[in-house]
């Protein structure tokens, strides 16, 4: 995991895969925790449960800004703080945008229109325009220099299988980012996972680690 990581610099942006702690890379977060890197942007789908993982990130002092769609719960007490305190800053983007905002940074493409939002305080200072009678607000791409996600199994060229609602994320983060670094609970001998159910090809994904004793 140290080597992994050890070259995360500071101010860097990284997506976290993860829906609540459904396929969060959480022995990932803890490296990073451990390695030191400051001033981070996060993406990420919520700002982190309770005081582990992604809480335990935002709690050590590490993350300047965090881009999210679902910073608030009744748990989310360490990121509650922080904001109200002024020591983190927010953007908050609605889930469907927050998706192909990093699918599009994977893609290739330089923005999109998305209706959500249109109205609100979101739209403010964006492009909008009216297509085929409905007003839409311009979106642009999330790129990131890590990426860090979550899967159930990988062979040493990087292909990836998830389990189950484990992937959500991970798949586009591992194409958004320069640098995909992936935690598995196996790594299996080249050949042994089906094509037919690889979801990330190892083209996406520069690292493997294996984490030793979590498997939720």
């Amino acid at each position: 995991m140290a080597s992994a990581l050890a070259d995360v610099h500071d101010g860097a942006t990284i997506m976290i895969g993860g829906f609540g702690n459904a396929g969060m890379p959480r022995a990932l977060i803890d490296a990073l925790i451990e390695q030191g890197a400051r001033d981070l942007t996060i993406v990420n789908n919520n700002a982190g449960n309770g005081d582990t993982g992604l809480a335990a990130l935002l709690a050590a002092g590490r993350v300047r800004k965090i881009i999210c769609s679902f910073p608030r719960q009744t748990d989310s007490h360490v990121f509650d703080a922080l904001y109200r305190s002024g020591k983190i800053e927010l953007e908050l983007t609605p889930q469907g945008n927050l998706a192909e905002r990093i699918r599009a940074a994977g893609a290739g493409i330089g923005g999109f229109f998305s209706p959500t939002g249109y109205g609100t305080l979101l739209a403010e200072g964006k492009e909008t325009r009216l297509i085929n009678g409905r007003h839409y607000v311009l979106e642009s791409p999330i790129h990131a220099d890590y990426a860090l996600i979550k899967a159930l199994k990988a062979d040493r060229w990087g292909n990836l299988v998830y389990r189950k609602a484990a992937r959500n994320f991970g798949p586009i983060m591992a194409m958004a980012a320069k640098c995909t670094i992936a935690q598995v609970d196996e790594v299996v001998a080249l050949g042994e996972l089906d094509p037919e159910v690889i979801i990330t090809p190892g083209i996406f994904v520069k690292r493997v680690v294996k984490s030793e004793g979590e498997k939720k």
